[in-house]
């Protein structure tokens, strides 16, 4: 018996979810885009083989970002492409974190509050790269959020690839060799102070909301409580080991940042009430162990995960900045005398890429091995 899939579930409790919950509008989209992935629902590619006449259909995906069945293309598309923006130097993983105690405002003005984990975490690694006391130079750096822990928990993070090195003031090459250039306990107090600060701020243009469990924070006392308590604790930034070499930088990105939730292989078995999947056990050395819920609260938590609309998940700052990152990365290569690496798949279609990665060939008729010829369907599929 094959193992279920998250559509699998979707389709089996996402009823009973809705007697018991009301999803936004996003969510609601996010749910029938994963129903209906690769059913007909959203047209299929006919294909007849000139040769036998056989006849061949596929069904069209949703291409929703929090589906669990589109990710590989436009995983693979991206790492990809990225490989033009990869230097031949150090680089480092950095995680942000926040206190749990802030879970419930964050998830009550997810835009909101997300956004200041940007601003907050990149204003930290702007300043202190800055000074001269650690290392004076403009660096690069990409940030992916994270909202999700393993056992799909409410647990908002940003994943920070670091450039370890950058220019400095005279437009030269500047770098630490292999080790990290800023104190962790120095980012912890930096990055706390700025966030907290902007969370402060937000409280008193009256731009929060509060439902659910922060619905007791409209008191302001109980708010200041919130703000003393969070000062009060230890914030943890995470710094990985070194990793380096271009293919090194773009085998690591691709762990990150087409992530969902939780993807297909980590589900086990699933009942007529309940889904047992794979969680990894950090307080256990990342011992990986089991985990079973109500198919209704394993619905609740994969949608606490889908990001408000438009939302812009992985941004680019510094030297890896869009509008300046060709002519600054063409300086940092002719400083430190490493080639540019060339996108393999910049120039090819779908149908191309699909041969380049998988050996997948959908003009040969799988059959004969003759030529196919296609007709795509938008309209739902009957047959």
């Amino acid at each position: 018996m094959n193992k279920p899939t998250v559509q699998d579930i979707f389709m089996k409790f996402y009823p009973k979810y809705l007697e018991k919950y009301t999803p936004n509008l996003i969510q609601q989209k996010v749910s029938n885009c994963i129903i209906n992935c690769k059913t007909g629902a959203y047209g299929a590619n006919v294909s007849i083989c000139e040769d036998c006449g056989s006849i061949q259909i596929h069904y069209n995906s949703c291409r929703n970002r929090n589906c669990p069945m589109c990710q590989a293309l436009p995983k693979e598309k991206w790492i990809d492409f990225r490989k033009e923006d990869v230097l031949d130097a150090p680089y480092f993983h950095l995680v942000f974190t926040v206190p749990e105690e802030l879970n419930s405002i964050i998830y009550s003005n997810q835009k909101l509050l997300y956004d200041c984990l940007y601003n907050a975490a990149s204003s930290t690694i702007t300043e202190l790269s800055g000074d001269a006391k650690y290392l004076g130079a403009k660096i690069g750096y990409l940030f992916i959020l994270h909202t999700w822990g393993s056992e799909m928990n409410f647990h908002p993070h940003i994943h920070a690839i670091v450039l370890g090195g950058g220019l400095d003031n005279r437009n030269q090459w500047k770098d630490n060799g292999n080790d990290f250039f800023l104190p962790i306990k120095v980012i912890s107090r930096v990055f706390k102070g700025k966030y907290m600060q902007l969370l402060k701020e937000h409280w008193t243009s009256n731009k929060l909301y509060f439902y659910g469990n922060s619905e007791k924070y409209r008191n302001h006392y109980t708010f200041k409580e919130l703000i003393d308590l969070c000062y009060k604790k230890e914030w943890f930034p995470y710094c990985k080991k070194t990793f380096y070499g271009a293919e090194t930088v773009i085998k690591y990105l691709g762990k990150y940042t087409h992530r969902i939730a939780i993807s297909n292989h980590r589900i086990i078995s699933m009942t007529d009430d309940t889904v047992t999947f794979s969680v990894k056990d950090y307080r256990n050395e990342g011992c990986w162990k089991t985990l079973t819920l109500s198919g209704v609260e394993f619905i609740r938590r994969f949608l606490m995960h889908v990001p408000p609309k438009r939302f812009v998940r992985m941004r680019h700052y510094g030297l890896l900045a869009t509008r300046t990152k060709n002519k600054q990365l063409t300086l940092c290569r002719n400083l430190l005398g490493c080639k540019k690496y060339i996108s393999d798949m910049r120039e090819m279609d779908n149908i191309e890429i699909l041969k380049y990665l998988w050996n997948i060939d959908v003009c040969s008729c799988k059959s004969c091995g003759g030529h196919i010829l296609s007709h795509q369907t938008r309209h739902p599929l009957r047959i």
